[in-house]
């Protein structure tokens, strides 16, 4: 897993929330190439591989590279800046992180998010008051105390914030970023189609990176209709009631959007069972992926959804090699496979 985990690690250090995701695609479409792997540009800018494969109907499989990040949505009479999110997220999530401000000739402001009476000597409420869009700024590390001041160093409304990942990898196997939903398995992909390159897969498979699922409709177009199946890799959800944990490959049978396909899921659960590959199944309450999307956008497509299990959803995350590699193995049998109406369960 160690490639895997380093390709992670140079993702997360590319800021890419949704919209601003044009340097993360950069990396991914230079993998592309450096593995011979043919591909297509889309006009929303996210990227489609294809490997060959002996049948004529596609399995599609779809990763996001869009994080969680911000927007400049004031500049404020003290100089700081108010936010807009980009993605769904608490803003206690947030607070305290260091961030960047990405001004429009492609420079960058570095400073910290924080509660506008952040200070327990002075403000008597900053252990009470519920963190919102009018109470969290950006303090900037440059040296403003007025709008003018900050407009001056270039920073505008519209300007892309982004957050600091720290990454870390323990010597205990644990892996903790911000933005491992979903880079994790934008990671596991790449590294996974080194390996189906080589192989003669039953169908052809179509590896889409996309770019907008934070906001709901990243996968939901610029596919062939050849596509039958529709697999989105994407975290699994941890928490109290939840099945899914970090050390499994996480099979949703049911989220926010409705059910998944249940061939495609009993195919999982099979596959899983006879390579003795760790899983769960779970059901994820507040949640949607881009498979939904495309189902919601009506693609005549079976959809289905698998990840590692991710602590601590769209705040600071945490997964484990045992669920990257989980997670691996079940890809890569998934893909020999033929698919459920051509195969007996």
């Amino acid at each position: 897993m160690q490639a895997v985990v380093q390709t992670i690690r140079d993702l997360v250090e590319i800021p890419s929330p949704t919209g601003f995701t044009v340097h993360a695609l950069t990396y991914v479409e230079n993998r592309f190439k450096e593995e011979g792997i043919t591909y297509k540009k889309l006009e929303k800018g996210a990227l489609l591989a294809m490997l060959p494969g002996k049948s004529s109907r596609i399995r599609l499989l779809t990763a996001h590279v869009d994080t969680l990040g911000a927007m400049v949505k004031e500049i404020l009479p003290t100089g700081r800046l108010s936010l807009s999110q980009l993605g769904g997220y608490a803003w206690t999530a947030i607070e305290g992180e260091n961030c960047l401000v990405h001004k429009m000739d492609g420079q960058t402001v570095s400073g910290t998010i924080v509660f506008h009476h952040s200070s327990v000597h002075t403000s008597r409420v900053t252990n009470t008051e519920e963190r919102s869009a009018t109470n969290i700024e950006v303090r900037l590390d440059i040296r403003s105390t007025t709008a003018e001041e900050t407009r001056v160093a270039g920073i505008e409304v519209g300007d892309i914030v982004t957050f600091d990942p720290r990454f870390v990898h323990t010597e205990t196997g644990f892996v903790k970023s911000r933005h491992l939903d979903d880079k994790a398995s934008v990671a596991l992909l790449l590294e996974l189609v080194k390996k189906w390159k080589t192989l003669t897969l039953p169908h052809p498979v179509h590896i889409l990176i996309s770019n907008y699922e934070e906001v709901g409709f990243g996968g939901n177009a610029g596919f062939s209709e050849d596509v039958a199946e529709y697999i989105a890799v994407d975290m699994g959800a941890l928490g109290e009631g939840q099945h899914s944990d970090e050390y499994t490959v996480s099979i949703c049978a049911k989220d926010g959007s409705g059910p998944y396909d249940l061939a495609l899921r009993h195919q999982f659960t099979r596959l899983a069972q006879q390579h003795t590959i760790p899983y769960k199944v779970d059901i994820y309450p507040y949640y949607s992926s881009d498979a939904s999307a495309a189902v919601h956008a009506g693609h005549d497509v079976r959809h289905g959804l698998l990840g590692p299990g991710i602590e601590s959803s769209h705040s600071y995350e945490r997964t484990h090699e045992t669920s990257l590699q989980a997670t691996y193995d079940l890809l890569d049998v998934f893909v020999k496979e033929p698919m459920n109406d051509e195969n007996t369960l």
